[in-house]
């Protein structure tokens, strides 16, 4: 490699730790009955959700978390994940500005991960799965925590699929011999605008089941059916 490590920018980094503890709070705050938590369940959800995607992605290229050497991230993760819990109200209201917060922070991940995936000398390939596992990680962990079926992997608006293609579009572009810094832009660019589609337009894959029924479909159609009247008499 011609460049120097990848250095994410401090400010950046806790700018997609702080979104993330907002959504993480947001998201364990609305849950009632049963699943109700208590002012700790909810900050540490937020917390979770912050922190998990870094976590993930520096776990997962063997080297020491960022968000254990600088005491701003857990700083930030906690501080957002209360202010998502009292603010809950006001925030919910808002719902279009965080769909689009969402949009960026997947982006922001997804672009990191796989920019220093790729620094470190992974292949394309292995640095793009970084990438998105950086992307989704902290909704997984969230998920996990809860008791709740993990959210990528269940109809839904192309969460990983969105990550997956900005994180394509960043490692495809530095092999072409784009700066880091320009690729990583361009990913985040796509990764948000196919987010934000897909909510907008309501847009997911295919359910299994449907996939199913229409492969049941297909065999079925090719076989006769036979009516009451319908042969001939001898």
């Amino acid at each position: 490699m011609n460049e120097p490590l990848f250095v994410i920018p401090l400010w950046a980094d806790l700018t997609a730790v702080g979104l993330g503890g907002v959504q993480g709070a947001l998201f364990a705050s609305g849950f009632q009955g049963q699943r109700r938590l208590d002012l700790l369940g909810v900050a540490i959800i937020g917390i979770v959700m912050g922190m998990g995607g870094g976590l993930i992605r520096d776990l997962l290229l063997n080297v020491l978390p960022a968000t254990l050497q600088n005491n701003w991230y857990l700083l930030t993760a906690t501080a957002a994940a209360l202010a998502g819990m009292l603010l809950a109200n006001l925030f919910r209201r808002m719902n279009a500005v965080i769909v689009g917060l969402d949009a960026i922070v997947i982006g922001l991940f997804g672009a990191f991960g796989t920019s220093k995936a790729l620094t470190l000398g992974l292949p394309p390939v292995p640095a793009v799965f970084v990438g998105v596992c950086s992307a989704v990680g902290g909704g997984i962990l969230r998920d996990m925590l809860m008791g709740l079926p993990t959210a990528i992997m269940h109809v839904g608006s192309l969460y990983a699929v969105a990550a997956g293609a900005g994180c394509v579009v960043v490692a495809g572009a530095h092999a072409l011999g784009a700066p880091l810094v320009a690729a990583a832009a361009a990913g985040l660019v796509v990764t948000a605008v196919i987010r934000l589609l897909a909510v907008i337009f309501d847009v997911s894959l295919p359910e299994q089941r449907m996939l199913y029924r229409r492969k049941v479909a297909v065999e079925t159609s090719a076989i006769p059916i036979v009516r009451p009247g319908d042969g001939s008499e001898s």
